[in-house]
């Protein structure tokens, strides 16, 4: 199941204004509308979600850092 597109569009908009992968925690203070995602394990399942689809690569590591694929 996808995660809601308007969900996703405000995390895709963090991760395309940065300059390298970052983890879910740091995209979680960059996004504007934090009370929406609750926790950083929520931005995590929602990208998780994507690489699933292809959209987002997730890079092995601890913790895991995520980035577009172009």
């Amino acid at each position: 199941m996808r995660p809601q597109s308007r969900e996703y569009e405000q995390l895709r908009g963090v991760l395309s204004e940065a300059d390298e992968p970052l983890t879910a925690k740091e995209i979680l203070t960059l996004v504007e509308e934090r009370a929406e995602f609750e926790s950083a394990h929520r931005v995590a399942t929602i990208l998780g979600r994507w690489a699933d689809e292809g959209d987002v690569e997730v890079l092995q590591g601890s913790p895991y850092r995520y980035r577009l694929n172009n």
